[in-house]
């Protein structure tokens, strides 16, 4: 069946460009889409391999040589006077579970220890090389994954190091990935390294959605007969792309343009140097698919909008999006002298307009608001801060994190797995000894190791896991206060900050009145538990007992699904239980049903009469109890000092 054709997906033109300027020039960094679910991300970056130039590879070469230039450290090497043929540019797709081996390609232990020679098998990146790499839901993937590929695409190189072996080889490919902000973020300094950014989203014109699903349909019922309705676009857009790959390197960036990409850059206080790297490369390629042979500012200002967006976060709660104002206002600084505006790209290249952006739903409201009845009241957070680590006790087998102690596939060895095991990396020490003694029964007569299967031991890890964060809010009238609420939100973003940063899953329980909710199924985007924290109302009586039993709910159906995740629970309250008959007994009987969690109680009393009752849930629950004021890793960096004083 054929794909569906490129020039047939309706709208989109910001993601449109961007993939057809990252096509033209690979350099730039590959592109990141950022939407919903359903917005036909998948679709065009599928589409899009079809309209790249076939390439020329060296016949029998795993590694896609170029015959004209063949890479001299390629492991099929050397390729002098080999033939070679002509085929289509590749898409590869990497799947979010690969392993990693899958990924860079492997070393055969067995064949190196036994034979002293060097059997590499190639991986996808390695398959990627002279094409596109997909990787779908790339914020689900492992953090080391995407670091590899992230430097394979910056270096064009793949290295492969195992038990002291190195390989390296040629891998130069467009890295498109996809991903749906709500399933969670990228970590800034991985966001960084794509070059291009678009968010896209559904058309809300009805007219604009009839014909989606008009077209779809069409595809669908008969897939050869709707691609051949657009082949002559396909292959005049295809002709467009090789055109300006091969004008590319004439294409010049006079100073001028090299002052307003700066000043544009440093307007947006960008952090290092790479903004301006990727907003130079993009401007030439933007010239040369407008067909001209010098940068102009049209250009800076395209690439400008396609390059900055995910670079001016400072820190993960912000929206994306640059301020249109700002960058025309940049752009102007940077004239020498102020004149009429550069002509912009001819026909069919004119950039698309770039909607305002938005404004990020998760900002500090900082005054109370009352709602229509007056009964509740929204209190915004204050400023964040670098909160305390709080770790699982004991050691895990989870997801690969940054909290708590676990045994990983990657880490510092800290022994051998049992024979059993047969899977991980190969132990190089523990396989000799193991194969040693059979020696002289296997009929060894060589410098080489007779190995076999049997023989190879792994290496037994340790590094971090994440962990299922979740917290259980006291949101009663107790807790309104205005300044305390406040602290409390303050505190609560800040560990979620934390659990960002550490790769967690986060969820959100809240109590108050005479029930209790789960405001946030357990999951990884935590830009939503922020915005929820954000809009917590507050009012009404203590049901900490029904908190509590919600807790457990949740820490039981996540057990089922989410079973190698170990959980911490981050109960904020001040320990009042005041709703319903027996609240306090109701509210102790239920902690003994999460007495096998590792519990936090931060307690949030305040005032010169304290009564204690947070400090007793914790001995309840078997719980760390923190005081409010000592949740910032500071608070806690001072108070040692001050009692190390002390005891000077």
């Amino acid at each position: 069946m054929k794909p569906y054709p490129f020039t047939a997906v309706v709208g989109l033109p910001d993601l449109r460009l961007a993939l057809v300027l990252s096509s033209i020039s690979p350099a730039v960094g590959g592109v990141l889409v950022r939407g919903e679910k359903g917005t036909a991300k998948s679709t065009m970056v599928r589409a899009l391999a079809g309209l790249l130039p076939g390439v020329d590879v060296v016949d029998g070469c795993r590694f896609s040589c170029d015959p004209a230039a063949p890479d001299p450290l390629c492991p099929d090497g050397p390729h002098e006077g080999a033939k070679s043929h002509r085929r289509p540019a590749k898409l590869v797709e990497l799947p979010v579970g690969a392993a990693e081996d899958r990924v860079i390609g492997s070393l055969h232990l067995e064949r190196a220890l036994a034979e002293g020679v060097t059997d590499f098998q190639p991986g996808l990146l390695a398959a990627a090389h002279r094409g596109l790499l997909y990787v779908d839901e790339v914020n689900l993937l492992h953090d080391h994954l995407v670091d590899t590929l992230l430097d394979a695409a910056a270096m064009g190189r793949a290295t492969v190091e195992r038990e002291g072996v190195s390989v390296s080889h040629a891998a130069r490919f467009v890295l498109i990935g996809t991903m749906n902000p709500e399933e969670g973020e990228l970590r800034p300094q991985l966001l960084d390294r794509f070059g291009l950014t678009v968010e896209v989203a559904s058309s809300r014109d009805p007219e604009q959605r009839v014909e989606v699903v008009r077209r779809r349909l069409a595809y669908e019922a008969d897939p050869d007969a709707f691609a051949a309705q657009y082949a002559e676009e396909d292959a005049r857009l295809a002709a467009d792309i090789e055109a300006a790959q091969r004008l590319l390197p004439a294409v010049k960036l006079p100073d001028d343009a090299l002052r307003q990409i700066a000043e544009v850059c440093a307007s947006f206080e960008v952090d290092g140097m790479r903004a301006d790297i990727v907003t130079a490369r993009t401007a030439v390629a933007h010239a040369a698919w407008a067909g001209r042979d010098e940068v102009t500012t049209d250009d800076v200002r395209v690439a400008a909008r396609l390059a900055l967006p995910h670079r001016r976060r400072r820190n993960p709660f912000d929206a994306p999006g640059i301020s249109e104002e700002q960058l025309e206002q940049a752009l102007q600084d940077a004239q020498p002298d102020p004149g009429p505006e550069d002509d912009g790209p001819g026909s069919g290249s004119a950039p698309p307009e770039t909607p305002e952006p938005q404004g990020s739903d998760n900002a500090p409201q900082g005054e109370a608001k009352q709602n229509a009845g007056g009964q509740q009241k929204t209190v915004g957070a204050g400023e964040t801060f670098k909160a305390r680590v709080f770790r699982v006790k004991g050691m895990g087998e989870g997801e690969r994190g940054r909290r708590s102690r676990a045994i990983t596939d990657s880490g510092r060895t800290i022994g051998v797995q049992p024979a059993s095991v047969r899977e991980g990396r190969p132990h190089l020490v523990a396989t000799v000894k193991a194969a040693a003694p059979h020696q002289k029964a296997r009929g060894r007569d060589g410098a080489g190791l007779k190995l076999r299967p049997e023989d190879v031991r792994y290496a037994l890890r340790e590094g971090r896991e994440g962990n299922l964060v979740l917290f259980c809010v006291d949101a009663s009238g107790s807790m309104g206060a205005k300044a305390r609420m406040r602290e409390v939100k303050s505190a609560v973003l800040s560990l979620l900050l934390d659990a960002y940063q550490r790769r967690d899953k986060v969820g959100l329980v809240t109590f108050r009145g005479s029930a209790a909710e789960l405001a946030l199924p357990p999951t990884i985007s935590v830009d939503a538990a922020a915005s929820r924290l954000e809009g917590l109302p507050t009012g009404g009586r203590t049901p900490l007992a029904e908190g509590l039993l919600e807790a457990a709910r949740v820490l039981r159906v996540e057990e089922v699904r989410d079973p190698r995740r170990r959980p911490l629970l981050v109960v904020v309250t001040d320990g009042r239980a005041t709703s319903g008959p027996d609240a306090v007994a109701r509210a102790q009987a239920a902690a003994g049903l999460l007495t096998g969690v590792t519990t936090v109680v931060m307690d949030c009393e305040s005032g010169k009469m304290r009564l204690g009752l947070a400090a007793d849930l914790a001995a309840h629950l078997g719980a760390d109890h923190v005081l409010l004021t000592d949740v910032a890793a500071e608070s806690l960096a001072d108070a040692v000092r001050a009692r190390t004083g002390r005891a000077a």
